[in-house]
C-alpha cells in the first residue's frame, strides 16, 4: 500500500501533476475560442450545462493550439517546464527553437498532447475531489441528503450510504492513477518529441568547439603573459638578493624591472579577465602587446639575468596586427622557456626577420643537461606556440642538436585561414 500511495501521490507524481495542470491552464484560451465557435450550435442556455458542448469546444481548441505551437519559443518553454517538473534527464532534451520541419512537427505533437492531457486531468481535478469529499461525508452529514438538498433519493438508501465513502476514495484513487499515468506517458515521450535532432547536435557541437577555442586562447594568453612574468620576476628577485650588499645599482635595476614586469602583466591579466567577463569598459580592454613592444620585453628579460642577443631585421610596423601579436607571444614563450630551464646566465640568440615566406622567428639557447622541458615537444608553452602558428597557417618546429635547443617558427603574412579574425 505504501508503494502504491507513493506511485499515485508521491513527490514525482505531484510534480508531474503540476505540469499537467499547467497544460490545462494553457488550454483554457483555446477552449474559450472553441466555445465561441461551437456555442451557436448548442444555444447559449444549453452550452454551459452540456458536457457534450464543452467537450466539443475542447476538441475544436486543440487544433488551434497545434497551430500556435509552430512559434519558435514553444519548444524552449516546453523543455524548461519538462526539465523542472517531469524528472526527465536534461541531456535528452534539446535547447533552443526547433530548426527543422521534423523538429517543429514533433514540437507541435508534444504541445498538443500536453494541452490535451492537461485539460482532461485539470477538469478531473476540479470535479472529482469535491464530489469525493461529498460522498465521504454523506453518511455522517444528514443535511447533505435528499431532504435538504434535493439530491436523488438513492442518497438515503442504507446500501448507498455504506458504499459512498468507498466510492469517494475510489474516485480520488482513480484521479491519482490517471494523473500518474498521463504524467508518466508525457515524461516517456518527452525525449522523443523534444529531444535534439542531428541539426541540434551539430549546432551544440559547433558551439562547444567555439567555447573550447575561446578557453584555449585565453589559457594560452594567461600562460604566456603570467608564466613569463613569474619566471622573470623570480630570477630578478633571486639575482637581486644575492648581490644585495655588493651591487646596489643592480638591485635598483632589478627592482625597477620587477615593478615594470608586474605592472604590465597586471594590465594584460585584466584584459584577459575582461574577455572572460565580456566587459566593455576601457579598463578591461588594454591592447595586447605586439612586436613593437619587443624592446621592453627584452629589457625586462635581460634584467632577470638572461643574456639575450636579438637581431630584429623585420619592419615591425609592416607586420599585420594579428601576426604581430602572436609573434610577440611566441618570442615571450621562447625567452620564458630559456629562463625557466636554463636559469640565470643562460644566453639566447633571437632572430626576427621577414622573407618571401612571411615572418620567421628563431630562438637558440644552450640545451641544459637533464632538462625535460627543453626536449623537443616541450610542455604547455611549446604546445601553445604550435597552436598559435597553426591557427595562422604557419609552422613551429623545435629541435635539439649539438647541445643547442632551437625554436623555429614561420608565420605567413597573408592567408585565408586567419584573415578577418579579430
Amino acid at each position: 500500500m505504501k508503494d502504491l500511495a507513493a506511485a499515485l501521490f508521491g513527490r514525482r507524481t505531484r510534480r508531474r501533476w503540476i505540469h499537467l495542470i499547467l497544460g490545462g491552464a494553457l488550454a483554457m484560451p483555446y477552449v474559450f475560442v472553441g466555445s465561441v465557435i461551437v456555442g451557436p450550435l448548442f444555444g447559449d442556455k444549453q452550452f454551459f450545462g452540456s458536457v457534450a458542448a464543452q467537450l466539443t469546444s475542447f476538441a475544436v481548441g486543440l487544433p488551434l493550439a497545434a497551430i500556435t505551437a509552430l512559434f519558435p519559443l514553444t519548444r524552449p518553454m516546453s523543455v524548461a517546464a519538462v526539465r523542472a517538473l517531469c524528472d526527465v534527464p536534461g541531456g535528452s532534451l534539446a535547447d533552443g527553437p526547433a530548426r527543422s520541419r521534423a523538429a517543429r512537427g514533433r514540437t507541435v505533437a508534444w504541445f498538443t498532447l500536453h494541452l490535451g492531457f492537461g485539460g482532461i486531468i485539470s477538469g478531473m481535478s476540479l470535479a472529482l475531489p469535491p464530489f469525493a469529499v461529498f460522498l465521504i461525508a454523506l453518511p455522517v452529514a444528514p443535511g447533505l441528503r435528499a431532504g435538504s438538498t434535493g439530491s436523488p433519493a438513492v442518497f438515503d438508501e442504507p446500501w448507498f450510504l455504506a458504499l459512498a465513502p468507498l466510492i469517494g476514495l475510489a474516485a480520488l484513487t482513480a484521479l491519482g492513477a490517471c494523473a500518474a499515468a498521463a504524467g508518466g506517458l508525457l515524461a516517456r515521450w518527452a525525449p522523443a518529441l523534444l529531444g535534439p535532432t542531428p541539426a541540434d547536435r551539430l549546432a551544440a557541437a559547433e558551439q562547444h568547439a567555439a567555447d573550447l577555442a575561446v578557453r584555449n586562447r585565453l589559457a594560452r594568453e594567461l600562460h604566456d603573459s603570467v608564466g613569463h612574468a613569474l619566471s622573470a620576476v623570480t630570477l630578478q628577485a633571486s639575482a637581486a638578493r644575492r648581490v644585495l650588499d655588493k651591487d646596489p645599482e643592480f638591485v635598483r635595476e632589478a627592482l625597477a624591472a620587477i615593478e615594470d614586469t608586474t605592472r604590465r602583466t597586471v594590465g594584460e591579466l585584466d584584459a584577459v579577465l575582461g574577455v572572460l567577463r565580456e566587459a566593455d569598459d576601457a579598463r578591461s580592454t588594454e591592447p595586447a602587446p605586439t612586436l613593437a613592444d619587443l624592446t621592453g620585453l627584452l629589457r625586462r628579460t635581460r634584467a632577470g639575468g638572461l643574456r639575450v642577443s636579438a637581431d630584429v631585421a623585420a619592419d615591425v610596423e609592416a607586420v599585420p596586427p594579428l601576426v604581430s601579436r602572436e609573434a610577440y607571444r611566441i618570442v615571450q614563450e621562447a625567452l620564458s622557456n630559456a629562463l625557466r630551464h636554463g636559469g640565470e646566465g643562460t644566453s639566447v640568440t633571437l632572430r626576427v626577420a621577414l622573407d618571401d615566406t612571411g615572418l620567421r622567428v628563431t630562438a637558440d639557447n644552450p640545451l641544459p643537461p637533464h632538462s625535460p622541458g627543453s626536449r623537443p615537444g616541450g610542455g604547455h608553452g611549446l604546445r601553445g606556440v604550435a597552436d598559435r602558428a597553426r591557427l595562422l597557417g604557419g609552422t613551429a618546429r623545435v629541435s635539439a642538436s649539438d647541445g643547442v635547443w632551437r625554436l623555429d617558427v614561420r608565420l605567413p603574412l597573408k592567408g585565408q585561414r586567419w584573415q578577418g579574425q579579430p
